[in-house]
């Protein structure tokens, strides 16, 4: 029998902010409903409302036509309601193996007896990841997962989500990490699931997955459901209702601007054992854009340009003088900055301020002799906050509480603040909004315009063509493709980054 699992009226406060204005959805057994909204919209609260994180909600949630109260997250899971969230940290248990993640919840409830080595476990485990398509061996299933990718995670807590075949399964940008085979194989998944009855909330910010998976939109705004449709979607009328008619009118296509001055030479730089050397030149004025699937070499050229990674082979020169970055800090003087893909780990620390977290590699210019200036570095949280439209109470708020589009947009607005000479972001729209995306588009675009080298790295042409002037397609750690955007076209970017080197 498909279980249908409802929202009636449900509110949420956080002092006097309102969060949820009396949301009403219903979700059935046997669909995708694919919910839609800008940062700060409310979704992440609804899905903690479902996932038992919430407790203290206005209104009812009614699963088969009773009403429950989602205590805790244990009680909406035994009640059938597996959430999978978008902070891969939040799912994963270091120090333990894959095959005890992939079976944490059946070891944790006692359901397969005392657990005195992996062995005992790996039949079960290895029998779980074949019912779900998944090549793993036991020599993976061994692997602590501390050791694994961010694809291999987010992948493993899906499969954990599986195992207890819930009757609402909510995905909350499931696909941020994944590369193109990954998300097809999760649509398959999906989509078998789908068929088994189970009901499915679908969260992400890449339209092409929701028009491909989902049955139903459901459209969230400030708290409050402004649309729903059912397959086929008009876009439009949902982009409108998402983000307001007049924000759509800024969401045109880019005008093509070229530079004539080179800011970085890069020259026989080899990214993998198994590629051959190249040579590239970033210029100023204009925004480079880097596009190829996962394993392309996208991150290990971002991280030799900064610093970040020892680099092997090649030479590199900032307008004429040789540039030889040694450690971040190296190219940071230089005037390069970076953005790296996983933010949470690599930009961010747990509980600090939007404050801090803007003002840490600048803290010399904010600082008196050994003396911080506070107020000088709120003054700067403050100017970004404003800039950047980032949805926040104020430079005090914890930056971990922020969504991810407004978590990114600190991120990028503490370097633009610093006014870089060259400007590197790596995946900077993953798992972003449609309207964080546009934000941090025009701040690129605007950036390049000012005179800045601007390099943006993405494994997403649509998010490539709306903000590159210049697009190089690596395959297999090689350019394939250098061309200005009106001289190449949608369909030869996808088919180069499709060849097999």
């Amino acid at each position: 029998m498909e279980s249908t699992v409802e929202m009636r009226h449900i509110t949420m406060a956080f002092g006097a902010n309102l969060v949820l204005r009396g949301v009403d959805l219903n979700i059935k057994g046997g669909e995708v409903t694919a919910l839609l909204g800008a940062n700060g919209a409310g979704k992440s609260t609804l899905i903690k409302v479902l996932s038992g994180l919430y407790p203290n909600h206005g209104g009812e949630v009614v699963i088969d036509g009773k009403q429950v109260e989602l205590e805790t997250p244990a009680v909406a899971k035994k009640l059938g309601i597996q959430t999978v969230h978008q902070r891969i940290n939040e799912g994963i248990v270091p120090g333990l193996s894959v095959a005890e993640n992939l079976l944490f919840e059946k070891i944790a409830q006692n359901e397969m007896g005392r657990v005195g080595s992996i062995s005992k476990i790996m039949p079960q485990a290895m029998a779980v990841a074949a019912s779900l398509s998944l090549n793993w061996d036991e020599k993976f299933m061994r692997k602590d997962v501390y050791e694994l990718g961010i694809a291999d995670q987010q992948l493993l807590i899906l499969a954990r989500a599986l195992v207890e075949k819930p009757k609402l399964l909510i995905l909350d940008e499931p696909t941020s990490a994944l590369s193109a085979s990954e998300v097809e194989h999760l649509m398959e998944v999906i989509r078998s699931m789908r068929d088994s009855g189970v009901g499915i909330l679908y969260v992400s910010h890449r339209l092409s997955e929701i028009d491909a998976i989902a049955d139903n939109l459901v459209v969230l705004r400030d708290g409050v459901i402004r649309g729903e449709q059912a397959q086929p979607f008009d876009w439009t009328n949902a982009l409108g209702q998402m983000l307001g008619e007049d924000a759509l009118k800024d969401l045109e296509s880019i005008t093509e601007q070229r530079g004539s001055q080179t800011f970085l030479e890069i020259v026989n730089l080899r990214l993998f054992q198994r590629s051959r050397p190249f040579s590239l030149s970033i210029r100023r004025g204009e925004v480079t854009g880097v596009i190829g699937l996962l394993g392309s070499g996208k991150t290990e050229i971002a991280e030799a340009i900064f610093g970040a990674s020892k680099r092997k082979t090649g030479v590199m020169a900032i307008e004429g003088r040789t540039f030889d970055p040694k450690h971040p800090s190296d190219a940071i003087r230089d005037g390069v900055f970076m953005v790296p893909e996983d933010r949470v780990s690599s930009s961010m620390f747990p509980q600090w301020s939007i404050a801090s977290t803007t003002s840490l590699p600048f803290l010399a210019q904010l600082s008196r002799g050994f003396v911080l200036g506070f107020s000088a570095e709120k003054s700067r949280a403050s100017e970004i906050i404003e800039g950047l439209q980032v949805v926040a109470t104020g430079p005090d708020q914890e930056v971990d509480a922020l969504s991810g589009g407004n978590q990114q947009k600190v991120v990028v607005g503490r370097w633009l603040k610093g006014l870089p000479q060259m400007m590197i972001l790596d995946e900077p729209f993953r798992g972003v909004d449609i309207g964080a995306r546009r934000t941090i588009s025009l701040e690129s675009r605007s950036l390049a315009g000012s005179g800045s080298a601007v390099l943006v790295l993405t494994s997403e042409v649509d998010e490539l063509l709306g903000v590159a002037d210049r697009v190089i397609v690596l395959v297999d750690g090689e350019p394939k493709l250098d061309s200005y955007i009106t001289e190449t076209s949608r369909e030869e970017i996808v088919g180069i980054m499709s060849e097999v080197a």
